[in-house]
């Protein structure tokens, strides 16, 4: 299993199938499998939670809806094959900017408030992967307040 483990992450790492950089292809992956993370966090996955993965990872790496449903399934692959949230969060902080993993605070709790409301194990998963992120306690919050906002919540 750990040997399958690290052959997945390796052809990951190549970015084989996309082509693209893979420094790139790793983020991108890593956000898909947060990301994907969240939506499952209570048990339930919703058609909106889904819908807004897809959205969020196509706007924010410019993809066509199959490029970003096709990334969310390696994300998903990755994060259920996954033993930690530290493989993922390593890589965002790593290859990103203060400001960009802020940024992807803000994400998880767009795809979060996408059912209308945030369960305690998301708001939770939430705080910990912030924390391993390096993002402060008061850009994360303010990083909900502005998602409820725009949700209405």
């Amino acid at each position: 299993m750990f040997e399958q483990i690290k052959e997945f992450f390796r052809s990951v790492a190549a970015g084989e199938e996309s082509g693209e950089d893979g420094r790139e292809h790793q983020v991108r992956v890593a956000s898909a499998a947060l990301l994907f993370h969240i939506i499952e966090a209570d048990g339930i996955v919703t058609d909106d939670e889904r819908r807004r993965l897809i959205g969020v990872l196509g706007e924010e790496f410019g993809l066509s809806v199959a490029e970003a449903e096709r990334l969310a399934g390696e994300g998903k692959r990755a994060d259920q094959q996954s033993v930690d949230l530290y493989q993922f969060t390593s890589v965002l902080k790593r290859e990103l900017g203060e400001d960009h993993r802020i940024r992807f605070v803000e994400l998880l709790w767009e795809v979060t408030y996408a059912d209308g409301e945030v369960h305690e194990l998301e708001d939770n998963l939430i705080w910990r992967i912030s924390e391993l992120l390096g993002v402060s306690t008061r850009e994360r919050m303010l990083m909900k307040r502005e998602a409820a906002g725009r949700r209405g919540g």
